[in-house]
């Protein structure tokens, strides 16, 4: 009963999107432009499509020497794996804090949440992203140090700490489900689901929030803020819609999830994308992805740019 409600409702397992989109539709020399955050980087520069700058990129730990003297440039920064997944690894630093104690300097980075982390613990961390420790395959890996980006005041009273991010899942260049991921305390201020994060579904047609889960359950209102969750519009909806779009012309894969921020100054910019996006957007928008994918597979136009692509989907989801 409960397989043909799910089956009814057209909701997308994990077999069917790995066998009946992933691999049918994502070549696999592709996987390396998205699953690696340098090569992403480079690519969408290479594109005209606006990420986060990289301020740095550590490959060895011999780099590590003089970490002090650089980060002392950045007001803030950000400190992740350029090859991890659901946030893991990733550090978010907002000030560095210097203290004179008997003569010598002792640099301090505060993260986001507010702990002071010393020079020592930060390389510490650096260290482990390079052994592997969160990456993607296991194997060794390279630290990427980013610029902080500043959080829309869109999102002032729908976000703890963090930054919001836009999760749009894009199947043959058309945009078919989108959400946006709400940080909490209990997600430690970073936009992920499995640490606690709110998903709330998006109507593609017009950006608004149409329904808000956490941990897969319904919520109404922000945990931290008890503001209420519906009501939401996202400014830069058609733009955004678009950024999408025109991440699989950049990288050739059929099926991808394109996580996109909005800034204060830069509009909607491209912080990743998922060769594998989770499912989980689904419950958040209380709708399954197959009739969607179905339509794009059988209906859609040929040949159409990225602008136009965004407005199908605008127009028929």
């Amino acid at each position: 009963m409960i397989f043909r409600n799910l089956k009814e409702m057209g909701i997308l397992g994990i077999n069917n999107r790995v066998g009946r989109y992933i691999l049918r539709h994502n070549p696999r020399k592709n996987y390396p432009l998205v699953d690696n955050k340098v090569l992403t980087a480079q690519r969408a520069e290479a594109w005209g499509i606006a990420t986060p700058e990289n301020y740095m990129v550590v490959e060895n730990y011999g780099s590590l020497k003089n970490l002090h003297l650089k980060l002392q440039q950045y007001e803030s920064f950000v400190i992740k794996p350029a090859n991890g997944s659901q946030g893991n690894g990733i550090i978010v630093f907002k000030e560095i804090v210097k203290e004179e104690k008997n003569g010598e300097t002792h640099i301090y980075c505060r993260r986001s949440n507010d702990k002071l982390m010393d020079i020592e613990e930060v390389k510490h961390h650096i260290s482990g992203i390079l052994s592997g420790l969160y990456s993607l395959s296991g194997h060794s890996d390279t630290a990427i140090i980013q610029a902080k980006i500043d959080k829309h005041p869109i999102f002032d009273q729908y976000s703890y700490g963090g930054i919001p991010d836009i999760r749009v899942i894009v199947f043959e260049g058309f945009p078919v489900m989108s959400m946006v991921r709400l940080p909490t305390k209990s997600s430690d201020g970073k936009a992920n689901l499995h640490q606690g994060a709110i998903g709330a579904g998006l109507n593609l047609s017009n950006g608004w929030t149409n329904n808000a889960v956490i941990r897969n359950q319904v919520v109404d209102t922000h945990p931290d803020t008890g503001h209420q969750l519906m009501g939401l519009k996202l400014p830069f909806w058609p733009e955004i819609l678009e950024l999408a779009a025109r991440c699989y012309d950049m990288v050739e894969l059929g099926y991808l999830g394109a996580d996109i921020v909005l800034t204060p100054d830069r509009g909607p910019i491209l912080l990743e994308l998922n060769a594998r996006p989770g499912l989980g957007i689904q419950i958040a928008n209380l709708a399954g992805l197959v009739p969607r994918l179905e339509k794009i597979r059988l209906e859609a136009p040929k040949n159409l740019l990225a602008k136009e692509r965004a407005e199908f989907s605008m127009k028929h989801f």
